[in-house]
């Protein structure tokens, strides 16, 4: 959400942090500042409310701050309005230590009574002034030195955070402490950055380190010294980043998320190129093996938002191929739950960021109960990752906008794929049908591509719709998780009310909302199902409901009910969701740029969700 960026080198500080920071807007933001010191120690800070665009303006592209290291934020409000009282960076008294945080500090009303007895005095309403002075305080208290502060303060705060902190008597050094909350630090020809993601350092580093739970760091110019919560020291080896710099650009695309959207074949491609090798699926290092597969009895699917519809896509397809058991959670409601996981459970979570703050919840819970955990992510190295038991890496390469559009079809081809070898080690899938699907899903990235090529027909259509107050969308099986996915899409970055229905559940309330003019897409690609999920297309028809239908080449007898009918290329009906989805998220897309909305920064959302 907040998102963090630091720079200790020999260039002037200012306009890289500016760069940095534009490089995080998709997380989501409504304020923004700067902190730069110069060899003095002297530090300036520089805060302004509302897009990145009025910093730059006030510090003249970041010309006017001088100084060599500095750190800088956009904040996503949780404690205090948006403010640019309330904006990060945060100073003490004198400007001894001034420091940016993501998170949340769930003690900081205890902190801030405790340091208004000791004399402090409080200009905003965050938590994050709170922590920048306890840091002051146990740094003038015991003159321990930075790292000690920082680790006396991180056993008194509870909660989530990334911290970034400058002190006077330490000029051109940066001191970080990490709990939950992501960051990363990097350091190439001398100089050393800081980032809570990976596009706001990838022009400038590939080598990057990730620093532990509960572990601290000192960054100078090239020089970059871990340690633990007892102060000792810490070695680390550097993680390569493999993402081409100009996959985080938008190359000539009004929108990152359309040129997302148009990377969806060949994320897809790359996806399956990593797990099928001569034909042959190879799941080798996921961290599964086949006796484990064997003695399966239940497998619990944990997500969030997009991903979580990547669940509800791949029960169905796991149930029907490997005979499974599966039950999907909402990562926020799987662990306040009484858990019943036993012998032969695997929980798979799924996360695009790999830090998102309730699936690795559920994932710490998850092995508190014993149960094997197996992630699903796109991040090399996220804490989802390196807490998991086994990994599975999507290759979606970065996702800038806030509506995930590759990564959710890069997660449903790593589920496809688990089905597959699930279905193949429990004998439930022969080789020849392990071959005929292997082919179907070598074939999705030229189909998803001839869908968008068609984009015109959408957008024509969406610019009818733009002005809707509801839109419904119903299917049934595995149309109906197209359904979710294809409503989160046009209500998170259109900002028009849509629900999605499981079609049969009409006549149990839903069918009472329908009135004339209404938009209702029908989802209808599963030939067992087809036939009455048209039935309920003639019963919202019949109360005046305007149709779209969304099906595969062949069912043309669609149109003779549908007053709009979007056609994808066949492919074997357990993949469908990755082609049915396409003209969804166009939908959505199209609306937004018709109703002249931010698409790729909507109204009070986020990329990654941090926190709870």
């Amino acid at each position: 959400m907040c998102g963090i960026v630091g720079f200790a080198g020999g260039r002037q500080a200012a306009p890289i942090l500016l760069d940095g920071l534009s490089k995080l807007e998709y997380r989501g933001y409504d304020s923004a500042g700067l902190a730069v010191r110069d060899g003095s120690g002297d530090v300036e800070v520089v805060k302004a409310k509302g897009r990145l665009k009025f910093l730059s303006e006030k510090t003249n592209g970041g010309e006017e701050l001088r100084g060599t290291c500095g750190i800088g934020h956009t904040r996503w409000a949780t404690h205090g309005e948006p403010s640019e009282n309330n904006a990060h960076p945060h100073i003490s008294e004198g400007k001894d230590v001034v420091g940016v945080h993501n998170g949340i500090i769930e003690n900081y009303q205890e902190l801030r009574d405790k340091l208004l007895r000791k004399g402090y005095a409080f200009y905003s309403q965050t938590d994050t002034e709170v922590a920048i002075k306890l840091v002051d305080y146990y740094y003038k208290k015991y003159k321990g030195g930075p790292i000690d502060a920082l680790s006396k303060t991180m056993v008194r705060v509870r909660g989530s955070y990334a911290l970034a902190v400058m002190f006077k008597d330490y000029p051109g050094e940066i001191y970080v402490a990490r709990k939950e909350s992501p960051m990363i630090l990097g350091i190439q020809d001398g100089e050393s950055y800081i980032a809570s993601d990976v596009p706001a350092i990838l022009k400038y580093t590939r080598n990057v380190y990730y620093i532990g739970n509960l572990e601290m760091a000192c960054v100078k110019a090239g020089e970059i010294t871990f340690y633990n919560l007892d102060g000792e020291a810490v070695e680390k080896e550097p993680t390569e980043i493999k993402w081409d710099a100009q996959a985080a650009e938008k190359a000539g695309f009004e929108h990152f998320m359309m040129k997302e959207i148009h990377e969806q074949p060949k994320a897809v491609a790359d996806t399956v190129s990593a797990f099928v090798k001569d034909g042959q699926i190879d799941l080798g290092e996921i961290g599964l093996c086949e006796e484990e597969i064997r003695e399966l009895s239940q497998i619990h699917i944990v997500a969030c938002g997009s991903a979580y519809h990547v669940g509800i896509a791949a029960q169905y397809v796991i149930e029907d191929l490997a005979e499974i058991p599966v039950r999907v959670e909402l990562a926020s409601e799987f662990r306040y739950r009484k858990l019943m996981l036993g012998k032969g459970h695997l929980v798979i979570v799924i996360s695009q960021s790999g830090e998102t703050a309730d699936s690795l919840a559920a994932l710490r819970v998850a092995r508190e109960k014993g149960a094997p955990v197996l992630a699903v992510v796109n991040v090399i190295g996220s804490s989802i990752a390196r807490e998991a038991d086994g990994v599975m890496y999507t290759v979606a390469g970065p996702e800038i906008a806030v509506a995930t559009t590759k990564a959710y079809s890069t997660q449903l081809v790593a589920c496809y794929l688990l089905a597959m070898q699930f279905a193949k080690v429990r004998g439930k899938l022969g080789e020849e049908e392990l071959c005929r699907l292997v082919g179907e899903l070598k074939a999705l990235p030229d189909k998803i591509q001839r869908i968008i090529d068609d984009k015109e027909r959408i957008q024509w259509f969406a610019a009818k719709f733009a002005n809707a107050k509801d839109i419904f969308f119903i299917g049934r099986g595995l149309d109906y998780a197209i359904s979710l996915e294809g409503s989160l899409k046009m209500k998170e970055i259109s900002y028009v009310h849509s629900e999605a229905y499981a079609a049969g559940e009409l006549k149990h309330g839903t069918i009472s909302l329908i009135e004339d003019g209404i938009l209702v897409i029908g989802i209808l690609t599963q030939k067992a199902l087809f036939e009455k999920t048209v039935s309920n297309l003639v019963e919202v028809k019949s109360r005046g409901a305007y149709l779209m239908g969304l099906t595969s080449f062949g069912n043309y007898s669609v149109e003779d009910v549908a007053d709009f009918t979007v056609y994808v290329p066949k492919t074997d009906e357990h993949f469908v969701t990755s082609l049915a989805v396409i003209p969804l998220q166009l939908l959505g897309y199209y609306v937004a740029v018709a109703k002249g909305l931010d698409v790729d920064k909507p109204r009070n959302l986020a990329k990654s969700v941090t926190v709870e």
